[in-house]
């Protein structure tokens, strides 16, 4: 199967897009919020994942929709949710984009596990536990680093 995904026009063009989102997204996240450089970055982020989401829905896994293109929905939901303060810029505008951005590219950490869980593990039913953990202790070091990053913006 992986042979088949990257393989694929589709699939490379899918993982190119993947390594520069998870690139940009932690370039982003780890440094200062505002500047130049930041909104440069996270314009490639944004634009890398709104290409990586799109692409999903054209890789078939498991003989149709799936929970990926679920979450790929998710995924959509919290960069638009990102972007949409930085373009209406309304009150506490900063604190929504802040939250949205950054749990997009946890949320895109932990849909690396699973994709190497799917594509590497083989058989899920004996070793879904390990990707279970995996994208459960990424989410929670994730959750300590946009709760560090939030203090030092002053958020609650």
């Amino acid at each position: 199967m992986l042979n088949e995904i990257i393989h694929s026009n589709i699939g490379w063009f899918h993982f190119i897009t993947a390594i520069i989102a998870m690139f940009t997204g932690t370039i982003v996240l780890l440094n200062k919020k505002g500047t130049t450089f930041h909104k440069r970055i996270g314009y490639i982020y944004v634009l890398s994942m709104l290409m990586l989401n799109l692409t999903s829905f054209f890789i078939i896994n498991f003989g149709g929709f799936s929970i990926f293109h679920f979450f790929a929905i998710v995924s959509l939901v919290s960069i638009f949710g990102g972007m949409l303060p930085t373009i209406k810029k309304k009150k506490n505008w900063f604190g929504y984009h802040f939250y949205f951005m950054s749990w997009s590219v946890v949320g895109l950490y932990c849909a690396f596990w699973a994709e190497v869980g799917t594509r590497f593990v083989g058989n899920m039913r004996d070793f879904w536990w390990m990707v279970a953990l995996a994208t459960g202790l990424t989410a929670f070091i994730g959750s300590r680093v946009i709760k560090r990053e939030a203090k030092k913006l002053n958020f609650k």
